[in-house]
């Protein structure tokens, strides 16, 4: 109920001559209002990832559409990711630490 609520009032709030500016903020909150609802310790693992997903989505609609994807080469040049435009570059070799048991790599978070 409440995320119906919420996105009736994203659409209705964008739907009038509104600033770009004042769109992305009112769609910011909207998002981080439908993320503390996700979060909120109601929902089951697969529902919560669910809500994520929508509110992702909803606020991606209110923005005009998900962020251009981007090919990027890691430093050593092994290997190709998408990642959204605007995104981190890929972590180097060198960022990574090796996990105690020496099984993995683990790369810090950013």
């Amino acid at each position: 109920m409440r995320c119906l609520l919420t996105t009736a009032m994203l659409a209705s709030a964008l739907s009038g001559p509104v600033p770009a500016w004042a769109q992305s903020n009112l769609a910011e909150q909207v998002y981080e209002s439908d993320l503390a609802i996700c979060n909120g310790g109601k929902l089951s693992a697969p529902a919560r990832e669910a809500c994520v997903r929508e509110a992702g989505r909803r606020r991606d609609a209110a923005r005009g559409g998900p962020p251009a994807e981007v090919n990027m080469t890691t430093p050593d040049g092994r290997a190709t990711v998408v990642a959204p435009e605007g995104a981190a570059p890929p972590a180097s070799p060198s960022d990574t630490v090796p996990s105690r048991d020496g099984r993995a790599n683990v790369v810090p978070a950013r």
